[in-house]
């Protein structure tokens, strides 16, 4: 066992984590450290999406795991969905003796010197069910069932951070969407494969005469709008699994009754590790093309954590300026300039600079050059 104060010290380092993500990896490692282990894993999933930290000591073999389909096999969720208990539990309260000599998932993990854990599971109201295990070596033998009170004892504090991080997350979408409601901009954020996270009141007034907040999806009225919108969730799904993938689009919506043209800016919401569990996957922007303003392009470049320098450059695109311009305007290399502008690319999801005009000035139609 440990004693009061080395227990306090990892609550503390629990709830900081919630806070600053980047410490996960370190936390799951002291956690996996009281059982003598080799490594602890944090997954959140839902139907729409698993995302996952790890502790350094693991974190190949996860990478190994996921990309091989280990996950999609792997039947411990499955047990641990099933089973009765509320708490962390071992291997042998799951599986039979032969279910684990046989189980071709726990094959995996004993090639790599693994094959015992210690694990619980639980779901939070965003709709995420949250799992921490932590595994052991092999040859070390099964979780002394004597650890699972210790850890059953953490799990209230896991179970509050995981709670706090996705009440974050929350909050970013929200202040995302917000940011341009100020410059005059309907925004939301979508989650999942496109259904509605947040959104502005600019973005709520267009609903149920644009877009309509279905259960499935954000849907928008004008059929060959949406047929574009949800080809572009496609194209932004597709992104996820090949980086290089095109990953924004622009879709303009005709002027109808009383409503001027508009261009819907779809986009991906870059995760970092702030966002561990943070819903958001897209950003939709709404542009009236007869805006006599362009937007500001600062404003809409801090939601991607432009550096200055990256914003200069953004826009003097946006206003239509070549690399060279640019790069004599504050004095610098051409080929500085061409570097800040694949660090906007990167940090947009962009891969044009026609699609970089469109999104921060929502004057240009898809297809541009």
């Amino acid at each position: 066992m440990i004693s009061s104060d080395e227990f306090q010290h990892l609550t503390d380092s629990i709830y900081e984590a919630a806070v600053v993500p980047e410490l996960w990896p370190t936390v799951l490692g002291r956690l996996s450290g009281l059982i003598d282990g080799a490594g602890g894993v944090l997954f959140t999933t839902n139907l729409d999406r698993m995302r996952w930290e790890a502790s350094p000591d693991i974190h190949d073999t996860m990478v190994e795991f996921l990309r091989d389909g280990w996950a999609e096999k792997n039947p411990r969720p499955t047990r641990m969905r099933e089973s009765a208990l509320l708490g962390f539990a071992c291997d042998h309260d799951h599986f039979s003796p032969e279910e684990l000599a046989s189980d071709p998932v726990y094959e995996f993990y004993r090639r790599r010197g693994l094959g015992w854990a210690v694990g619980t599971m639980f779901d939070v109201p965003s709709g995420d069910t949250i799992i921490f295990s932590f595994e052991r070596r092999h040859e070390i033998g099964p979780v002394d069932r004597s650890m699972i009170g210790l850890f059953d004892s953490l799990r209230p504090h896991l179970a509050r951070a995981a709670l706090l991080g996705a009440r974050r997350g929350l909050e970013k979408a929200r202040a995302m969407a917000h940011v341009l409601a100020e410059v005059g901009l309907p925004a939301a954020v979508l989650r999942g494969p496109g259904r509605l996270y947040a959104a502005n009141p600019l973005f709520e007034a267009l609903v149920p005469e644009v877009c309509r907040d279905r259960l499935e999806r954000l849907a928008f009225t004008d059929p060959a709008v949406d047929r574009l919108f949800a080809d572009g969730l496609e194209m932004l799904a597709q992104a996820r699994l090949q980086p290089d993938a095109r990953s924004v689009c622009s879709i303009p919506i005709p002027a109808q009754n009383d409503k001027v043209p508009m261009i819907v800016h779809l986009l991906p919401v870059r995760r970092t590790a702030q966002d561990f569990f943070s819903l958001a996957s897209a950003l939709v922007v709404i542009t009236p093309v007869d805006r006599t303003v362009v937007p500001n392009a600062e404003l809409l470049t801090g939601l991607f954590d432009l550096t200055p320098a990256e914003a200069r450059v953004a826009r003097g695109i946006a206003a239509g300026l070549t690399l060279d311009v640019i790069g004599k305007d504050v004095g610098v290399a051409r080929d500085t300039v061409r570097n800040q502008l694949k660090a906007v690319f990167a940090k947009t999801g962009l891969n044009r600079q026609a699609d970089l005009v469109a999104l921060l000035g929502g004057l240009t139609l898809p297809g541009a050059d």
